[in-house]
């Protein structure tokens, strides 16, 4: 079995998988423009993403492991045949999204991108921040990052109200809603979270509405997908202090256009779409892989980690 490896990491990753899979041949490339003719032999592809002309020279490829949660960058290539299997990494992103959530609220809390400006201008100002103790939060989607989150709002002894389509017990929810009271929930709590996937039914599911309910002290974090938000509503809200401020780290249009107003506005912290990554990331992929590949060896399909139905 032939395994083709992109990544900038392809030597620590070819390291961990010859070690334990001694039967696979394994290609390795920094990027594309390093595979050479191991796209003809691939089997197996383990990447973030690869291009369609790539894909159309694997004519033996039957399976793709993509190492982020979202798929869409292979879902959108034409050459990949729909006998070939395509699974995620989904499930292993909960410590690093959880921790950049709490960064959002933490900074946004404290101004600290006005202490950061006043460092650089060598300005001595004090302010009271505001804490997360007590404080009231919304978390939109409570799958393995969602609960993430809630469990560290619950070490800052906040009040964590769930919002999804199934409702489950989990220890770190105080209350569960469905999303068909999200504005009511929204009028109640302090930060709304929303770290809900996109699918045709969350497609700029938080908009005007939403942001009317929210308290205008409230805080709007996204860390999810950006196309649940409708981005020019988001402005809106901010421009207008419909709410206090938003902390974000994904957009409609990535990278942000130097156009958006969401670059100039005092009450908005951003980042480029960073909170998924994190400086274990390969380490964190690999059981995941690694548990599909002895399954894929062994004989099994459908019954793979985060088999995507397409």
């Amino acid at each position: 079995m032939h395994l083709l490896i992109i990544d900038d990491r392809v030597a620590y990753i070819q390291k961990h998988i010859a070690a334990k899979f001694p039967e696979l041949v394994i290609y390795g490339a920094n990027d594309e423009s390093d595979v050479g003719d191991s796209a003809e032999k691939a089997e197996i592809i383990l990447a973030i993403k690869v291009s369609d002309e790539l894909v159309s020279r694997a004519k033996g490829l039957k399976w793709v492991q993509s190492m982020a949660t979202g798929v869409d960058p292979f879902l959108n290539l034409p050459s990949l045949a729909k006998d070939v299997l395509l699974t995620s990494s989904r499930g292993m992103h909960g410590p690093q999204m959880s921790e950049m959530t709490i960064l959002f609220m933490l900074a946004l809390n404290r101004r600290f991108q006005d202490n950061i400006l006043n460092q650089n201008k060598k300005i001595w100002d004090r302010w009271p921040g505001r804490l997360l103790w007590q404080k009231k939060v919304a978390i939109l989607g409570i799958g393995v990052v969602g609960q993430a989150i809630a469990e560290k709002c619950k070490a800052f002894e906040m009040t964590v109200y769930g919002i999804d389509t199934v409702k489950r017990e989990v220890q770190a929810v105080d209350h569960f809603f469905e999303p068909e009271q999200l504005t009511e929930v929204l009028g109640e709590v302090d930060y709304f979270v929303n770290v809900v996937p996109l699918t045709v039914e969350t497609k700029k599911m938080v908009g005007a509405k939403e942001f009317s309910a929210m308290k205008p002290t409230a805080f709007y974090i996204s860390v999810g997908r950006g196309d649940t938000v409708d981005e020019e509503a988001l402005i809106e809200a901010l421009r207008t202090g419909k709410i206090a401020g938003a902390g974000i780290d994904v957009f409609s249009t990535e990278p942000l256009p130097k156009e958006s107003p969401l670059w100039d506005m005092r009450n908005v912290i951003m980042t480029p779409h960073i909170g998924g990554l994190s400086d274990v990331y390969i380490d964190q992929m690999l059981p995941i892989f690694e548990e599909n590949l002895r399954r894929f060896l062994q004989g099994e399909r459908r019954n793979l980690v985060n088999l995507i139905e397409r």
